[in-house]
């Protein structure tokens, strides 16, 4: 994932770009450019011969994210697109509501986060985490507390997400804290 958007126009218009997770992927691929190229490494003849791999350039926000994993070049756009989502999520933050509303294919138990990898939800998620540690500062106790859940279940769903997990980490440096550890 890389950004070309700087980091003074990403937090004045974070919460106008973190919207776009509740678009439909036909919305959301609108305001991307498209590129498709041709993969390299293992798969057969038929990924040396397609230009199955996708590169998603988002113009409004300058993300750029790629998937090359499968020979169907649509499988590598519907992959590219929930990257696209995760991205948005981790590089724009949005002021955290003084009630947190999860979404509702979210399932929180004794203070435990439910929530399956392929769950459509999980970039709202990430953006409702990262929004609680920037908010407090990348206290990870102090940010658990405030999304209602352990801060043993908030470190183990951000190691679950890599991207996610880099931008926590940053924030808690950012603010003088260790590192995170999982």
């Amino acid at each position: 994932m890389r950004r070309k958007i700087s980091d003074a126009d990403a937090a004045a218009r974070g919460p106008e770009l973190r919207r776009r997770l509740e678009y439909d992927d036909a919305r959301l691929l609108a305001e991307c450019e498209v590129h498709t190229f041709r993969a390299r490494g293992p798969g057969g003849q038929k990924r040396n011969k397609t230009s199955s791999a996708v590169r998603l350039h988002h113009l409004p926000s300058g993300l750029i994210v790629k998937a090359a994993e499968s020979r169907s070049q649509q499988q590598n756009k519907s992959r590219a697109l929930r990257r696209l989502r995760i991205a948005l999520a981790a590089c724009f933050r949005c002021p955290l509501p003084e009630k947190v509303v999860w979404p509702p294919t979210v399932q929180i138990a004794d203070g435990t986060l439910r929530l399956r990898p392929s769950n459509p939800a999980v970039p709202q998620v990430i953006g409702l985490i990262l929004d609680a540690l920037d908010r407090h500062e990348g206290r990870v106790g102090a940010a658990a507390a405030a999304l209602g859940i352990s801060t043993s279940s908030l470190v183990r769903f951000l190691s679950e997400h890599r991207t996610a997990l880099a931008e926590a980490r940053r924030l808690a440096e950012q603010a003088g804290w260790p590192a995170i550890r999982t």
